[in-house]
């Protein structure tokens, strides 16, 4: 193929479709954000064909070109057959070489506008680190402080529902930050799969307008938050949501209803916090589990052990927190937060103006 015919990560946008041809292993692992898997490989032949190298080089090219082909031809007949004449598809594979190239040729052959990815997805993955270190400086943010149980990421959802930019980095790292914060029968995406979800958020944003993102760590359960991004945050003009305990005690049961149905399970995860509270501790919080005692119990969680993790690590790392504007939660319902996101959209000119005065 022509080296006119490759194309740079900055031409993405520029397809009707991106197909990785990776095998469905590497895709799991990471991809280009909302590229479709049409492997010419399957997990197995990938290992067959690895594993021919290194006995003979030809007889490894001449069987993996016959399941590349026949591969192909599948997606044809079952996936391809309906696309127009005008289709154009960004194909690409791990390094851009033969299996993008195979892949590629023929869909050229059959009258379509295929193109390669130069570098493939080693040359996205490049791209992304790069552009992490550099493009959250480019932003606006608007940082969401609160106690845990206040509604941080149901305003970040009101927010966003009324037009605003926002950044949820809990959704996309599928966990909620703390001990108890897996979400139920869903696992944390790979790390680089993270770097890609946030990269291709902030590639959607406007520097021209502020960006709102949930007061985090530099860690996501698991995962970690470009250093670039963490920084910024920490930095920026920060917007205290408040709500008394009981409506706390009130959203978290709701919103950690999983553990509420399978206590053995909320147990587990209190163990883990035995060195820091001692067995006493979280015997009775086990027993209060067990009695169904929940209102206790959680309230017990926040005064004893979240909000004073929380104020440790906010006043640690957000420089501005003591100059931020406070709102306050009336309510734990949708409504109530659709309130407060169209209140704080309505005074955005008082935030950005937010000087070294602590506010009343």
């Amino acid at each position: 193929m022509a080296s006119s015919d490759l194309v740079t990560v900055a031409q993405l946008n520029e397809f009707d479709e991106i197909i990785d041809a990776r095998s469905p292993a590497e895709f799991s692992v990471d991809h280009i954000p909302g590229a479709l898997n049409f492997p010419v490989l399957s997990d197995d032949e990938r290992a067959q064909v690895g594993l021919l190298y290194s006995a003979s080089a030809f007889r490894a090219k001449k069987i993996g070109a016959a399941l590349v082909a026949r591969n192909i031809a599948h997606h044809l007949e079952n996936s391809f057959v309906d696309k127009p004449k005008g289709w154009r598809p960004l194909i690409y594979c791990w390094r851009g070489g033969a299996r993008s190239d195979a892949f590629t040729h023929i869909l050229r052959q059959v009258g379509w506008n295929a193109r390669r990815l130069h570098g493939g997805y080693k040359a996205y993955r490049r791209a992304v680190v790069a552009d992490l270190q550099t493009l959250p400086a480019d932003f606006d943010w608007r940082v969401i402080c609160g106690l845990t149980g206040s509604g941080k990421s149901l305003l970040l959802q009101a927010l966003a529902a009324h037009g605003a930019q926002v950044l949820d980095l809990e959704q996309l790292a599928a966990h909620r930050g703390s001990v108890l914060g897996q979400m139920p029968d869903q696992a944390q995406p790979t790390q680089k799969k993270f770097d890609s979800c946030v990269w291709s958020a902030l590639c959607g944003f406007s520097a021209s307008q502020p960006v709102y993102v949930e007061a985090e760590s530099r860690k996501i359960g698991n995962l970690r938050v470009p250093e670039s991004l963490i920084a910024s945050i920490w930095q920026a003009p920060c917007i205290r949501l408040e709500a008394p305990i009981e409506l706390r005690v009130q959203l978290l049961q709701r919103e950690y209803a999983h553990f509420l149905q399978n206590v053995a399970a909320l147990n587990a995860k209190l163990q883990c916090l035995t060195t820091l509270y001692g067995h006493a501790v979280i015997d009775r919080w086990a027993a209060l589990a067990q009695n169904s005692e929940w209102d206790v119990l959680v309230q017990e969680l926040l005064e004893r052990h979240y909000d004073l993790a929380y104020l440790r690590s906010t006043l640690t790392h957000y420089q501005r927190y003591d100059e931020c504007i406070k709102i306050h939660a009336a309510g734990i319902q949708a409504a109530n937060f659709k309130e407060l996101a169209i209140s704080l959209l309505k005074d955005e000119s008082d935030i950005a103006g937010i000087t070294e005065t602590t506010c009343p």
